[in-house]
C-alpha cells in the first residue's frame, strides 16, 4: 500500500471514529512524513490539547513548526517537549537548530553542548556549534568546531566547505583552496566549491584556470550571479566586450532583474558606445536597488549627465 492510500485509509477510519487518538497520531506522523504539513499541524494541535503532557506529540508540533518556518512556535513546541521529557535529545538538538534560525547563538550553542554530554561522538553538534560561532563571526571557535566535526566524519563536505571559507578569509588560499578541493572529492558537483576556487585563481592571476572554474560554476548553478560578475570582469578587462555583453544577458535571462547585473550591462553598454542602452539599463538597475550594491545616487547622477548631453 502506497503512503497516500495509507493517508486515505486513516482519514476514513477518523471519519467513522474521530476518537480514535491513535490513528489520528499515526495520520499526523505520516501527513508529515509526506509533506503535507498544514494537514499535520491540525492533528497534532487537536492531539496536544487532549493530551497535554505528552512529550512526543509537542516534539511533532516543533518539526512542523520547523518545516512551516514558523520558528518561534517551534521553539516553544520543543522547550514544551523538554520540559516533559528532559533527556529528549532529539529535541534538545532540534530546538539548537530553531534558536539558530532565531539568531540566539549562544542558547543554540548551549543546546548542542547538551547533546554532546549524552553523545561526545557526535559530528552534527560539533558542526553546528561551528555555524552559530561562524554567524557570531568568532571564526577561531568556529574553525575549532568544524576541525572536530571533520575528525570524527571526514565526508562533511560543509564542515570542509566552511574551513575553506574561514582559511581564505584569513588570507591562507593555499589551505582555502586545498578544503575546496576536498568538498570537490566527496561532492564533485558542489558548485559553490568550484566558485571559491575560481575566486582564488582570479585574485592570484590564474585567469584561465579562474575561468575554467567559473564556467563550471555557471554550469552547474546557473543561477549564480557571483559567478557571472567575475566572468564579466575578466572578459571586459581583456576587451572582449562582445563575449561580455553576451555572458551578462545569459545571467540575466537565467537569474531575473538584479539591480548589480543591470549596472554592470551598463557599463557594458557604454564601453560600446551604445549610450541609449547604458542609460536604460543604468534606469533598471534603479528600478532593482534592493540588488544594488551602487549608492542609488551616484547611479542617478550617471544618469543624468547622459541625459544632459
Amino acid at each position: 500500500m502506497s503512503k497516500l492510500d495509507k493517508i486515505e485509509e486513516l482519514q476514513n477510519i477518523l471519519k467513522s471514529d474521530p476518537s480514535n487518538f491513535p490513528i489520528r497520531r499515526q495520520l499526523a506522523v505520516l501527513l508529515l512524513d509526506t509533506g503535507y504539513a498544514e494537514e499535520a499541524l491540525q492533528h497534532f494541535l487537536y492531539l496536544s490539547q487532549i493530551f497535554q503532557q505528552d512529550s512526543g506529540i509537542f516534539y511533532n508540533l516543533g518539526i512542523v513548526y520547523e518545516k512551516l518556518k514558523k520558528f518561534e512556535k517551534a521553539k516553544e513546541a520543543y522547550l514544551k517537549a523538554i520540559e516533559y521529557s528532559p533527556e529528549e535529545v532529539d529535541a534538545i538538538y532540534n530546538l539548537g537548530l530553531v534558536y539558530t534560525e532565531l539568531k540566539e547563538y549562544n542558547l543554540a550553542i548551549d543546546c548542542f553542548n547538551r547533546v554532546l554530554e549524552t553523545d561526545a561522538d557526535d559530528s552534527n553538534s560539533y558542526f553546528n556549534i561551528g555555524i552559530a560561532y561562524f554567524k557570531q563571526g568568532n571564526l577561531i571557535e568556529a574553525m575549532d568546531h568544524f576541525v572536530k566535526t571533520v575528525e570524527l566524519n571526514d565526508d562533511d563536505i560543509y564542515a570542509h566547505f566552511y574551513i575553506g571559507n574561514i582559511f581564505k578569509e584569513f588570507g591562507d588560499n593555499e589551505s582555502a583552496a586545498q578544503e575546496f578541493l576536498k568538498v570537490l572529492e566527496i561532492s564533485p558537483d558542489y558548485s559553490w566549491a568550484y566558485y571559491n576556487l575560481g575566486v582564488i585563481d582570479y585574485e592570484e592571476g590564474r585567469i584561465e584556470d579562474a575561468i575554467e572554474k567559473l564556467e563550471k560554476t555557471i554550469e552547474l548553478n546557473p543561477k549564480d550571479i557571483d559567478a557571472y560578475k567575475i566572468y564579466v570582469k575578466i572578459l571586459a578587462k581583456d576587451g572582449d566586450l562582445e563575449s561580455a555583453n553576451d555572458l551578462i544577458k545569459q545571467a540575466l535571462k537565467n537569474c531575473g532583474g538584479n539591480g548589480d547585473l543591470f549596472y554592470i550591462y551598463a557599463q557594458i553598454k557604454k564601453r560600446l558606445k551604445d549610450i541609449d542602452a547604458c542609460v536604460n539599463y543604468l534606469q533598471k538597475a534603479l528600478e532593482n536597488n534592493d540588488t544594488l550594491s551602487i549608492a542609488p545616487r551616484t547611479v542617478k547622477a550617471e544618469i543624468d549627465k547622459y541625459l544632459a548631453q
